[in-house]
């Protein structure tokens, strides 16, 4: 079955790029109504934007989606993957400003406040995306790809130059708690360079130690250190699974991706829906359902996670 939420819940924080205070409600939603974000400070033209694929307008440092009417929401990513992480289908999410907010960087404070919420069915089943034909995209050294599976997995390689980070790599079987419990907790990442580059740009304004890894020359900057040893590979394992919510269903396939990112995986999911031999549209089963992400689990998951 489709799921939402059992009850709205609500929460304030911070936009990563534009440093100001955003307050979010996430509301429930019927069966066939998606993932949809609406600019509640925004009354003169259509504010509402269906979070798709094809509405990604930007892509660069985090994912923004965008409607016909110029309205925009960024920063979804976090949010994206712990909707898909929990199994949720259908939301109406309101912001009153142009950012998500970032929370402590990673995807936990969201999956606490739907766990808590609650997640229940609605009297629809639910469509699964089925990749049939392997499909590929390759910018230099970055790639990103979805194969054919009988599960929903990712498989990730990451490769930096600051030995803080290094090379990392893992692949995870998306089904039932294990966002919940490996990934959801782990932090954006970034260099000091990359901090002092994106602040002279404009950006990061409101990123500081408290929602972010920041590494330099070896070093994390963080007095807690990382979370998890290979903390920044599992983030990008909670991007792509953010992004790749952006196809409007859960995907039955095995995404691969090395040195890639928001643009990679957006740019795989539009050559996807641009190959229809290569994809189809199944009804999950009560089989293929309970190993979905998200089915069975609890807010106890959250608890293993480390």
């Amino acid at each position: 079955m489709q799921t939402t939420l059992a009850k709205e819940f609500s929460l304030i924080g911070t936009g990563l790029h534009s440093g100001r205070p955003v307050r979010l409600k996430a509301m429930p939603a019927p069966a066939g109504h998606g993932v949809v974000f609406v600019r509640s400070d925004i009354m003169d033209r259509d504010n509402v934007v269906v979070a798709r694929f094809d509405a990604v307008n930007d892509t660069q440092l985090c994912t923004r989606i965008a409607n016909e009417a110029g309205v925009e929401v960024s920063t979804v990513e976090h949010l994206m993957a712990a909707l898909a992480g929990c199994g949720v289908h259908n939301v109406r999410i309101e912001v009153d400003g142009p950012e998500v907010p970032i929370m402590d960087g990673s995807s936990v404070r969201f999956v606490h406040e739907i766990l808590t919420a609650g997640v229940i069915g609605l009297e629809a089943p639910v469509r699964v995306l089925q990749i049939l034909q392997p499909v590929k995209v390759v910018d230099g050294l970055a790639v990103a790809e979805l194969l054919p599976s009988d599960s929903f997995e990712i498989d990730f390689r990451i490769e930096f130059d600051d030995p803080a980070i290094g090379t990392q790599m893992r692949r995870l079987d998306m089904e039932n708690g294990s966002f919940a419990r490996e990934l959801s907790d782990c932090r954006t990442f970034c260099r000091q360079a990359d901090v002092d580059y994106m602040r002279r740009i404009g950006l990061a304004r409101g990123g500081n130690l408290e929602n972010a890894v920041v590494v330099d020359a070896g070093r994390v900057l963080n007095p807690e250190g990382f979370r998890r040893a290979d903390e920044c590979v599992r983030h990008k394992m909670l991007d792509a699974l953010g992004d790749l919510a952006l196809a409007g269903a859960p995907v039955l396939g095995r995404y691969r991706g090395i040195r890639a990112g928001h643009r990679m995986t957006n740019l795989l999911l539009r050559k996807l829906f641009d190959t229809p031999e290569a994809f189809e549209f199944i009804e999950a089963d009560a089989e293929l359902a309970a190993r979905l992400p998200g089915a069975g689990l609890s807010i106890s998951d959250l608890d293993m996670a480390v």
